[in-house]
C-alpha cells in the first residue's frame, strides 16, 4: 500500500509539471508551447511527458496490466500523438481546417490543464489496489 501511494503522488507531481509546460490562454498558446520543443527535437517533445513514462515505468515493475492501466495508456498515447498531428497540421503543413481554426482561438479555463491531475491517479490508485 505505501508503494501504491508513492506511484500516486509520484504521478500527481508529474501531471503538475505537464500542466505548468503546457499551460497557455488557449489551444493554439497551447501548441506553441509544445511546439518550441518539437523544433528543438521530437524527443525532446516526448520528454515534457514524464507521466507516460512513469506508467510504462509502474506497468514493468508492478507486472499489472488491468483494464485500469490500460485506460491511463490509451489516454496518455492518443492525448500525446494527437499533440504531435496538431502540431503538423498547424506548424509544418499550415493547411488548417476552418473548424479547427475556430477551436484554435477558444479560451481555455486554467482548471482545464489540472483534468490529468484529477483523472490519472485514481484510475492509477485503482489500478494498482484492484
Amino acid at each position: 500500500m505505501e508503494n501504491v501511494l508513492l506511484f500516486v503522488a509520484i504521478l500527481i507531481l508529474l501531471e503538475l509539471f505537464e500542466a505548468y509546460t503546457q499551460r497557455a490562454e488557449s489551444l493554439y498558446g497551447v501548441m506553441e508551447n509544445l511546439y518550441v520543443w518539437y523544433k528543438k527535437s521530437i524527443f525532446a517533445l516526448f520528454l515534457i511527458h514524464p507521466s507516460f513514462y512513469f506508467i510504462l515505468f509502474i506497468v514493468i515493475v508492478t507486472d499489472i496490466l488491468n483494464i485500469y492501466m490500460i485506460f491511463i495508456l490509451v489516454f496518455k498515447i492518443f492525448d500525446l500523438f494527437y499533440k504531435i498531428e496538431l502540431i503538423k497540421t498547424i506548424f509544418i503543413k499550415q493547411d488548417i481546417p476552418a473548424d479547427l481554426l475556430a477551436m484554435l482561438e477558444w479560451k481555455i479555463p486554467s482548471w482545464f490543464f489540472l483534468l490529468g491531475v484529477v483523472l490519472y491517479p485514481p484510475l492509477l490508485f485503482y489500478a494498482l489496489t484492484f
